[in-house]
């Protein structure tokens, strides 16, 4: 008997169809479907294990593969079959699970696995603009608890109009390459590149992206509404509260917090400072209590402590480094630095240090890309390195993380709409963090402009970064210049944005919240 399948259409503003369907492929995982656009197929899935996992935080996976079998393609190297993740790759898996992550419960610890394969590859149309989509379309069709759907979408402008899910062809010639991730609400995620664009002009290009993506969500709802998939999510171990318990910690801890962040301390006096308070207030319970609560006792005092940091911020507008919150940290620089190298530059702000290199070549040193999607050659291109002595730890040393990943490309992109057309080098960029404390990847677009001058390369403006962050409590908010980790951490959002004088580069923000209104 064939399985029953069912399906939604949505059209988009210029008459294309994108076709979200489930019922034939991956029936035993707890979410699957198939969306279609042109020729373009993406397989996704989702399961999620019924038992806790051991962690305190969501184990969430999310795993894109282009395989080069949907473009008609033998996968290149040896053993011709697809191997670790491209660069590409990674860097969608990043922009999707920073758009689900928020929006599931807190306490919600269970392994989850979202897994997206390109199956049939079209020309015309960019994979990874429907993989949000298609992620929140099978944990929608779960019994996962996730408060959604939401859904991704990329903007383009051309010849001056938006255009939704762009081509490739149409993003050559656009100065606006944006992936904007949303519920029906509020903005969660965007990231992208520009051609030196206004404030206006961004937000314009995020109105316009999330009228789309409202259309998206519908199909979403509507097509769980075919299947009757019920409201209410499956049952999980829920966090144990005690109220009792965090009443007294945070009368313990309030306002010891609250005066330590207060005092303006360097990152590591502070860190010994908030340990021995956090110390002191384990002493004061006895082996048993300890034994059986110590996790519960932790929970509650990270939590006092962030009340304490954000109250001080929202009411008194003092930051943890003494600051205010439109100050940014000293600025310090140097070029020329490195002696064999054809340009380097240090950039340090606060506790925050990149040492960028600039090395020349010819096309021989081009970056090949060969991916199921996309063959050329890269002639600009920057790396990020984030050992672990720049945040004062020791951990294993393994290859390259999504973060530098991540990191890296946000960094190259703020800078490769100013390098000059008719440069007749390959140029590499990399980016050594040397201490972090906050806004490294700003840091690296910093020192890369810097290495560029001074490696001899006439780049068409001088390109800064910033990181911004957002507290909001209720209808209190402070908006922060130029962030610290802790803030970042304790924060609302990490909006990082670069630009030149005359416009925005690229930004990228990241949000723990369930959306901000455009």
């Amino acid at each position: 008997m064939n399985p029953k399948v069912f399906s939604e259409s949505i059209k988009l503003s210029d008459g294309r169809e994108i076709i979200i369907e489930t019922g034939k492929l991956a029936k035993q995982a707890h979410g699957s479907a198939v969306i279609k656009m042109g020729d373009c197929m993406i397989l996704a899935t989702v399961v999620s294990s019924y038992e806790e996992s051991s962690v305190d935080f969501l184990p969430l996976t999310v795993d894109y593969r282009e395989k080069f079998a949907a473009a008609g393609r033998f996968p290149g190297g040896f053993f011709k079959r697809e191997a670790r993740p491209s660069n590409e790759e990674v860097l969608t898996m990043r922009i999707v699970d920073r758009v689900l992550r928020p929006l599931f419960p807190k306490d919600y610890h269970n392994e989850t696995q979202v897994m997206l394969q390109l199956m049939s590859h079209d020309e015309n149309v960019m994979p990874d603009s429907l993989a949000g989509l298609a992620a929140s379309t099978v944990l929608s069709l779960s019994d996962i608890p996730f408060d959604g759907p939401i859904s991704e979408a990329r903007v383009a402008r051309v010849e001056g109009s938006f255009v939704i899910n762009p081509s490739k062809s149409q993003l050559e010639v656009s100065d606006i390459d944006m992936m904007v991730g949303a519920s029906e609400e509020s903005v969660i995620m965007v990231e992208g590149e520009f051609d030196q664009i206004s404030e206006e002009e961004m937000t314009e290009a995020i109105k316009f992206a999330h009228e789309e993506i409202i259309k998206q969500i519908k199909a979403q709802k509507d097509l769980a509404k075919q299947l009757g998939i019920p409201e209410t999510k499956r049952e999980y171990n829920k966090a144990i509260e005690e109220t009792d318990l965090e009443e007294r910690i945070e009368k313990d801890c309030y306002d010891k917090c609250y005066e330590i962040a207060k005092k303006g301390l360097p990152k590591s006096e502070r860190s010994d400072q908030f340990n021995n308070l956090k110390e002191e207030l384990l002493s004061t319970f006895n082996e048993e209590e300890i034994e059986e609560k110590e996790k519960l006792i932790s929970n509650y005092f990270s939590k006092t402590q962030k009340k304490a940091v954000r109250d001080l911020v929202l009411n008194e507008g003092i930051r943890l480094d003494g600051r205010k919150s439109s100050e940014i940290r000293p600025i310090l620089t140097e070029t020329n630095y490195l002696p064999s190298t054809h340009g380097s530059a240090i950039f340090t702000r606060g506790e925050t240090q990149a040492l960028a290199s600039v090395t020349l070549g010819t096309s021989r040193e081009a970056n090949i890309i060969d991916l199921p999607t996309d063959q050329g050659e890269e002639t600009f291109y920057l790396h990020y390195n984030f050992p672990p002595f720049s945040t004062g730890e020791v951990r294993r040393l393994m290859g390259t993380s999504r973060r530098e990943i991540g990191h890296g490309n946000l960094a190259q992109r703020a800078l490769k709409k100013v390098m000059p057309i008719d440069c007749p080098y390959t140029v590499r960029i990399v980016s050594e963090i040397l201490e972090s404390n906050g806004s490294s990847s700003m840091a690296s677009v910093c020192a890369g402009s810097i290495a560029l001058m001074d490696a001899g390369i006439k780049i068409k403006k001088n390109v800064s970064g910033i990181a911004m962050g957002l507290i909001t409590e209720n209808d209190k908010h402070a908006v922060l210049s130029d962030i610290l980790g802790d803030e970042d951490y304790l924060g609302d959002m990490d909006f990082k944005v670069t630009g030149t004088e005359d416009g925005i580069t690229a930004c990228q923000m990241d949000i723990k919240i369930k959306g901000l209104k455009h």
